[in-house]
């Protein structure tokens, strides 16, 4: 068996957005010597031999969409079709393991959403057929921005239409290898204002409003991936009530 990791090292990066960063405080081995002394109450003579400490750390700040994450129904809408929306803890793991499927897109300029008829032809020219409960990979190259503040700025997104008919396909989870699911916020915001059109904005997102599935943002290393062959593992963490949680996302290859 061999696994390829498609997530994203969760450490402080001087370069991402305040939004993004995430602080973990890291206490050496020595500092835990000192609390089983003075709090435990155990005296140094009684410490095994080489016994130096252990090691802990603490994650002082991050959001639970600041890395690899996989977002709940819940983070779209309160409610999907009319019935409460899952978060995070509720969400079947059955969705979260399934074959894998990527959809190359690299070719997508910036600003330029990924259509359904993107996906038809890139299935198509590969012969590839997307199937019931696949987990669905969108590569669009733009984890090459990672660590730097044109990750968010910049890529190409889902559409709406796109988002749609991947659900329509008997999809529940999919996801892609830039900051977010539709194209940059930043963009999105300037166009809306542009055009006076309120349906630009978070289009690809609020399908979720109306049809149940979940998507991954930040993925990387989908370049190490063929576009079959393979079974993906996408377990989040289980945070009561929460909007999304951080996942280790793995290509498995049997």
């Amino acid at each position: 068996m061999r696994i390829v990791d498609l997530t994203k090292t969760i450490q402080y990066n001087s370069g991402d957005p305040f939004f993004m960063k995430v602080k973990i405080k890291h206490k050496p081995h020595r500092k835990a010597k000192w609390l089983i002394r003075l709090m435990l109450g155990l005296p140094f003579r009684l410490f095994p031999k080489n016994f130096v400490g252990w090691a802990d750390d603490t994650i002082q700040k991050m959001g639970v969409h600041s890395t690899t994450h996989i977002d709940a129904p819940w983070h779209y809408s309160p409610t999907c079709d009319g019935k409460p929306s899952k978060t995070i803890d509720e969400v079947p793991l059955e969705w979260c393991f399934g074959q894998g499927i990527v959809i190359d897109m690299k070719h997508k300029a910036d600003f330029d959403p990924i259509t359904v008829a993107d996906i038809q032809a890139f299935l198509k020219k590969e012969n590839l057929t997307i199937e019931p409960k696949m987990i669905v990979l969108i590569k669009t190259g733009r984890d090459k921005y990672m660590g730097t503040a044109d990750f968010p700025a910049k890529g190409t997104g889902m559409s709406g239409e796109a988002t749609e008919w991947l659900i329509d396909q008997g999809i529940k989870v999919m996801g892609i290898d830039q900051w977010g699911w539709d194209l940059p916020l930043p963009y999105l915001v300037e166009q809306a204002k542009k055009t006076n059109n309120p349906e630009l904005f978070w289009e690809g997102h609020l399908i979720g409003q109306r049809k149940e599935y979940c998507h991954m943002e930040q993925l990387t290393n989908l370049d190490a991936l063929p576009y079959t062959g393979f079974k993906i593992a996408v377990f989040p963490l289980k945070i009561k009530g929460a909007s999304a949680a951080p996942a280790r996302v793995v290509a498995i290859f049997d």
